[in-house]
């Protein structure tokens, strides 16, 4: 047999089930927990949606009732891709890569889905077209509709060096940032917001997360200056790159110095 060179605790098969069983009994826990918790997250207070944001759609403008077609539920995902930007956010990119399978899924549980970004629709296509995604993905360009949920920032915002961000006043190194809300639609097509959730919130979502969750190194990520310093946008991975530790979030580049689309 081959020598054993890792510095972890090895035991024998009984020990290890016994270890595995304990660890069985938390998980059982936080799973109870979960339930408990989305339970909770469905009885949220709602709000009605009052004001009447317009977005492009490939196919035409659309309203927020629009964006629900058939169904009575829709998931809006906030993808950071600002006005000038040279590409989408390589976190949100990250979460992109999960949304086309769970489409389907989706659909037969009653509930739509789209991203929603502040970027004109011919920058988002090109984009999604690189990324090679299918998922719905509609422009708030011109519109309030980032800055009422809280995931676009205007300059005087930034300069203040405080934003309002996942329900409190923070620090922010982007005029973009990540989010996805949930509303409702009555048969009357009165649009309520029923939920929204940010940063961390947005864990749940990433079905790569979970999956290095169970492995022996984890998600491996202490040291990094910024969750997610490590994630490249899928056609940027290099074989073997070393990750800078030490290296602050950046948005992605911008087009032109124009600045596009301010407020």
């Amino acid at each position: 047999m081959p020598k054993v060179e890792t510095e972890h605790k090895v035991v024998s098969e009984a020990e290890w089930v016994a270890a595995r069983r304990d660890l069985l009994q938390k998980e059982k826990e936080f799973s109870r927990l979960r339930d408990s918790l989305a339970a909770e997250r469905r009885s949220l207070p709602w709000v009605k949606v009052e004001k009447q944001y317009i977005f492009d759609s490939p196919s035409a403008k659309k309203t927020l009732a629009e964006l629900f077609g058939a169904k009575s539920q829709l998931i809006v995902y906030h993808f950071m891709l600002g006005p000038d930007w040279k590409e989408g956010c390589p976190s949100c990119s990250f979460l992109g890569d999960h949304f086309d399978g769970a489409l389907v899924h989706l659909a037969a549980r009653d509930v739509a889905f789209t991203a929603v970004s502040r970027a004109p629709l011919a920058q988002i296509q090109a984009f999604q077209k690189r990324m090679g995604w299918r998922f719905p993905w509609v422009s708030s360009y011109g519109t309030d509709f980032n800055y009422d949920f809280h995931v676009s920032f205007t300059k005087d915002e930034l300069a203040s060096a405080k934003v309002y961000y996942n329900f409190g006043e923070t620090s922010f190194p982007s005029e973009e940032g990540p989010g996805l809300s949930v509303f409702y639609k009555e048969k009357n097509g009165a649009v309520f917001h029923t939920y929204s959730t940010y940063a961390r919130g947005l864990d749940i979502f990433l079905g790569a997360y979970n999956f290095l969750d169970v492995t022996p190194k984890g998600r491996d990520e202490d040291g990094f200056k910024h969750t997610m310093a490590w994630v490249r946008h899928h056609d940027k991975y290099v074989e073997g790159e070393l990750v800078d530790f030490a290296k602050p979030y950046t948005q992605p580049q911008r087009i032109s110095a124009t600045g596009g689309d301010t407020k």
